[in-house]
């Protein structure tokens, strides 16, 4: 109690108060009464951020280099990789993804006596030893707002990579930075700085005072036809423009543009207080995920970085991390029962993981039938179980018996026709519990009906994002990947 107090005193007088996260291994926060998260954001990333984003890149490039030795990719380096940016990284892992981007790049930080980053400076061919990989980088709102040095340092390395006298087969950056310059100059309504500076844009977020991917939003409502609507919710949602001297600049056509060549997601996770299943994580690198192979037309892989243990960071597909923590967490019976000891509450926690991993098949295709089966006989065909979500909370019943048929009628899932019968006959069942329960009532009220607007019914949105529609034209192959990944 002491050190809470004495601390609660430091910080109202602007003084320094020890910090660190207990879950990283930084014991010294105890006891209590110390400032878990705070950093100086001038010194990210750190040192030792840096070493461990080395041992990341390198890690994921031979993931995906490794993918083409089986045929996918012809064993080619990617010429761009999606990166989702979240401030977990910079608050609570001192910028191990932002180390991560920079070397992808080929870029590094330079740091100044006191461990306060100054700028970027380029790593030489000869030592990186491979092409410099392309960054797109969709960054929270929380970073936008809390961190812009760091989307300023992401930029300024961009920039100074885009300018070297490089061959592009050894620059991804250059190479698109060019084709997208070349590409507005031709238009006629740009200069050459400004185009140049334009097709500089490497880091995208939500408009200023905006929060989300919106992908996330239009799962939930079902407010979607097709893979197309989505992706053009997060293109909608993610193309403002930030870095030096920009923040916010709307460049929806831009940033289309960069996600034809984005072939990898990414985004990283450095705790075990919370995983993929807790948040709407889908609704970022599954929606960036969604729009990049729509709009190019081609298969995207998608990886998950895992720093629980900074001495042993690790990369997995995405798909292997989705049933890593079904298994471990939302079908692990003591997981379950720790829910149940919550009632209504626990009801809930459980429904809303079942609503996101929904949600990943929705935007990746990466669930796999056995999960849905799971899912499907655990929570809402076994009788026990069921009883038990009556009694605490009827609605979190009914909104996974709903997504979980909504799932089979989108071929998201294709259970047999046993199964499926067997989670149609109590989903109807409470279907009607419910409308007695709800009883008569008088007026209007909201109904289950959904109103479903794509892009082209609403022509205020069309006509912001018209020139998207010239991206849209260059995509091609797409059905054939889609019949690929299926076999």
């Amino acid at each position: 109690m002491g050190d809470e107090i004495t601390n609660l005193t430091r910080g109202f007088n602007s003084e320094y108060i020890e910090s660190g996260a207990l879950t990283r291994g930084k014991i010294d926060v105890l006891p209590t009464g110390r400032n878990f998260y705070a950093i100086d954001p001038m010194k990210i990333p750190t040192r030792a951020a840096w070493r461990i984003g080395i041992k990341l890149t390198d890690a994921l490039l031979a993931g995906y280099l490794e993918h083409g030795d089986e045929g996918k990719d012809g064993g080619k380096y990617p010429e761009n990789i999606g990166f989702v940016l979240f401030t977990s990284d910079i608050f609570r892992a001192d910028g191990e993804e932002v180390s991560q981007i920079l070397y992808t790049m080929g870029a590094r930080p330079v740091w100044g006596e006191n461990g306060t980053v100054r700028s970027v400076e380029v790593v030489p061919l000869s030592e990186l030893k491979r092409p410099r990989i392309d960054c797109t980088v969709r960054v929270g709102g929380i970073v936008r707002d809390t961190s812009p040095n760091i989307m300023e340092l992401i930029d300024e390395a961009a920039q100074k990579i885009a300018a070297l006298d490089e061959p592009v087969e050894m620059n991804y950056v250059k190479k698109h930075t060019v084709e997208k310059m070349e590409r507005l100059l031709g238009t006629g309504q740009y200069d050459e700085a400004t185009a140049q500076r334009k097709a500089s844009y490497r880091v995208f977020g939500m408009k200023p005072g905006a929060y989300g991917a919106g992908v996330n939003l239009a799962v939930f409502a079902s407010a979607w036809k097709e893979d197309k609507d989505l992706a053009d919710v997060f293109i909608d949602w993610s193309g403002y423009a930030y870095g030096k001297d920009v923040f916010g600049e709307e460049n929806h056509v831009e940033f289309a543009d960069l996600l034809k060549t984005v072939e990898v997601t990414y985004r990283s996770h450095e705790s075990d207080e919370f995983d993929i299943l807790d948040c709407c994580f889908f609704g970022y690198q599954g929606g960036f995920t969604i729009a990049a192979e729509t709009i190019s037309g081609k298969e995207v892989q998608v990886y998950h970085g895992d720093t629980r243990d900074p001495d042993r960071p690790a990369i997995r597909e995405m798909k292997d991390e989705i049933e890593r923590v079904v298994r471990t967490r939302l079908l692990n019976p003591k997981w379950i029962e720790g829910k149940k000891r919550h009632g209504y509450k626990g009801a809930g926690d459980i429904s809303k993981r079942v609503d996101h991993v929904y949600g990943w098949s929705a935007t990746t295709k990466l669930v796999a039938d056995w999960v849905f089966n799971e899912m499907a006989e655990r929570f809402v065909i076994d009788e026990e179980m069921r009883e038990w979500f009556k009694e605490n909370n009827p609605w979190a019943l009914e909104e996974m018996g709903r997504r979980l048929i909504e799932a089979a009628e989108r071929e998201l899932w294709k259970p047999d026709a046993e199964l499926l019968e067997k989670l149609k006959e109590p989903y109807l069942v409470l279907e009607g519990l419910m409308e007695e329960k709800l009883g008569v009532v008088e007026g209007e009220y909201q109904g289950g009906e959904i109103t479903v607007l794509a892009r082209e019914d609403v022509e205020a949105w069309s006509a912001k994002v018209k020139g998207i529609e010239e991206v849209w034209k260059n995509r091609e192959g797409k059905e054939r990947e889609r019949e690929l990944r299926t076999e």
